[in-house]
């Protein structure tokens, strides 16, 4: 008896995609099907290239085969990802951005730029095209966090004639700061509206092409700035950063409730706790939750949030933000796993959240 398409795509029926929770075939996951006897190939488009779950699926759908099909079937199963988009009623700005993803902090030291500037790198190694926008007008760090301190972004033409600034790359992430704009040395004195025109030049004016995830690296607490992210754009969603002690999660707690506002309503993707214990390098399998334990997980709890992340407070990651080097990039595996690790989970939160949620919508507000 040959075997025939249809009964491969039957059997495929079979297998559910583990967070969006619908078959596979169902979800149009499954191409370019092809038999030869016993030989049986086909192509499952995950929804990031960053999938935490892609070797579950391609197991189960191996096994489908050979339990529904025929039991000595040769299957070769091709992954390739095509992200989902966050952005369903797309206006002027940003027409090839998938998903923006705003990254924010109740407060300041928390290590929030650190975290985004290791996600980027993270996403964009596992294969997304990424870009970053450091919109921490006062205290911008991205320069330095990406060694890129002395270049600035080249300025052009566009079709309009108008002036459109090309970001800066490294690492394969496509990076705009005011930090490019101002001598490292002086201090940024403005008031609101000035910086949030900033922000929202470096949305409008950039040249950010197709990208499947666009980040935004907000400051600390709640401002101007975060106003005019959420009016200027429609947010895929939202991530906030804490560290496990009392006053830092006091002050994320306000800052994700500003997130769940009903005039806001962004939706929270999750919650990463940064510095969630030590480790020294001379005793990597120790932990000292030397800034009090569990505080994160208590966060995302409280809110009904998935904890996506724990980031470990290691002396490396400090001096790899220092040097120019995110972490993720370093050889040390308790590092860039944890890093790595927060890119899936995050690029996971996303496919589940474009799956299940309406429309995005930027905020009319007038506050």
């Amino acid at each position: 008896m040959s075997i025939t398409k249809e009964q491969v795509l039957n059997a495929l029926r079979t297998v559910e995609e583990p967070d969006l929770k619908k078959d596979l075939v169902t979800l149009n996951m499954i191409t370019q099907v092809e038999v030869e006897g016993l030989k049986i190939s086909f192509t499952v488009i995950l929804t990031t290239p960053a999938c935490p779950l892609k070797e579950l699926i391609k197991n189960n759908c191996i096994q489908a085969i050979r339990n529904l099909v025929h039991p000595e079937a040769d299957v070769t199963v091709n992954m390739t990802a095509e992200v989902t988009s966050g952005q369903f009623n797309k206006g002027p700005l940003l027409p090839g951005v998938k998903n923006i993803i705003a990254i924010s902090s109740g407060k300041g030291g928390v290590g929030k730029s650190t975290v985004t500037a290791n996600l980027a790198v993270a996403l964009a190694r596992s294969g997304a095209s990424v870009g970053l926008i450091d919109a921490d007008i006062y205290g911008p760090s991205m320069p330095t966090m990406f060694d890129v301190e002395e270049v600035q972004p080249n300025i052009v033409e566009n079709e309009q004639g108008k002036p459109t600034i090309i970001p800066v790359e490294q690492y394969g992430v496509k990076i705009m700061s005011i930090g490019f704009m101002t001598p490292p040395d002086q201090a940024i004195v403005w008031r609101g509206p000035m910086a949030s025109s900033a922000l929202r030049q470096f949305i409008a004016d950039c040249a950010w092409g197709e990208l499947d995830y666009l980040i935004i690296d907000l400051p600390p607490g709640t401002s101007d700035i975060h106003l005019t992210l959420v009016q200027t754009v429609p947010l895929t969603g939202a991530i906030v950063v804490t560290t496990p002690q009392k006053v830092a999660l006091a002050d994320a707690r306000k800052g994700l409730l500003m997130f769940r506002q009903p005039q806001i309503n962004v939706p929270v993707l999750g919650v990463v706790e940064n510095m969630a214990w030590f480790t020294p390098a001379e005793l990597p399998q120790n932990k000292y939750y030397i800034f009090g334990q569990n505080g994160g997980q208590s966060l995302a709890s409280d809110f009904d949030v998935p904890l996506i992340g724990q980031i470990p407070l290691v002396q490396s990651i400090r001096e790899s933000g220092d040097t120019g080097k995110p972490a993720v990039l370093l050889r040390d595996p308790m590092v860039s796993e944890a890093f790595e690790q927060l890119a899936a989970a995050v690029a996971q939160q996303v496919a589940i959240r474009n799956a299940s949620s309406a429309p995005t919508q930027k905020v009319d507000i007038k506050v």
